[in-house]
C-alpha cells in the first residue's frame, strides 16, 4: 500500500447507512518492555480524510507529528487513553489494549454512533468492529494509530529524563540493543513490564 493516504471506503459505508460520527481507535507500544500501551479513538467529519493518513509505523518521527496535528486540527474529536505497565502485568497485554481503547472512547466528547479498532475484538468495547491490519485498511484507524504513537513517544520521551540510560527517547521501551543494555548494567524501573519475556531474560542475566 506504500504511504499514500489510505482510501475512506469502510468509513463511507456507515457514513452512507446514515452513521455520521464513527470512531476509529487503534493503540500503540503493545510490544514494548517498558512503558503504558496508549490508545486513541478519533472522529472524522463525514467526508473528512487527513492528508497523508497511513500505518504509523510508514512514517517518520517528525511526519507522524505533523499528521497528528492535522488530525487534531480536522477531527472532530479526538480521546485519548492508556494502560499502565502494571495494568499490563495484571491484565495481559491483550486486555490491557481494551481496557486503554475504552478508556480513549470515553475521553471523546461525543458519543460515537459506531466503533471501528484495529485488531481483533475487545469485549470490553460492547459493539464494534474488528479490522485485522486495520491501520493498513481504514482511514480513521490509522489517525488513531498516528495520534497513539505520538502521544506514547512524547511520554516515553519524558520518562527517558527521568530514567536515563534505557534510550527511551530513541526506543519508546521497546527491546532495543540499547535498551538491553541499560536492563543489563542498571536493572528494571518501576515502568519496566517484568513479566515480558525481554525484561525477564535480562533479569535472569
Amino acid at each position: 500500500m506504500g504511504r499514500r493516504a489510505i482510501a475512506l471506503t469502510t468509513e463511507r459505508r456507515y457514513w452512507r447507512a446514515g452513521f455520521q460520527h464513527i470512531a476509529g481507535v487503534d493503540e500503540a507500544g503493545c510490544g514494548s518492555l517498558a512503558g503504558p500501551v496508549v490508545a486513541a479513538a478519533v472522529v472524522l467529519p463525514v467526508e473528512g480524510g487527513v492528508k497523508g493518513a497511513v500505518d504509523s509505523k510508514l512514517l517518520s518521527a517528525a511526519r507522524r507529528e505533523e499528521i497528528a496535528e492535522a488530525i487534531y486540527e480536522n477531527a472532530v474529536a479526538v480521546g485519548v487513553g492508556a494502560a499502565s505497565a502494571r495494568e499490563v502485568e495484571r491484565l495481559n497485554i491483550r486486555r490491557a489494549s481494551g481496557l486503554a481503547m475504552e478508556r480513549a472512547l470515553k475521553h471523546l466528547t461525543l458519543t460515537p454512533d459506531t466503533v471501528l479498532i484495529d485488531g481483533r475484538p475487545q469485549p470490553c468495547l460492547g459493539d464494534h468492529l474488528a479490522i485485522v491490519k486495520g491501520d493498513r485498511k481504514c482511514h480513521s484507524i490509522a489517525c488513531a494509530g498516528i495520534v497513539a504513537k505520538v502521544v506514547r513517544d512524547r511520554l516515553m520521551g519524558r520518562l527517558a529524563r527521568v530514567y536515563p540510560g534505557y534510550g527511551w527517547e530513541h526506543n519508546a521501551g521497546y527491546g532495543t540493543r540499547g535498551h538491553r543494555d541499560g536492563l543489563d548494567r542498571l536493572g528494571p524501573t518501576p515502568h519496566h513490564r517484568r513479566t515480558f519475556l525481554g525484561v525477564q531474560y535480562e533479569l535472569d542475566l
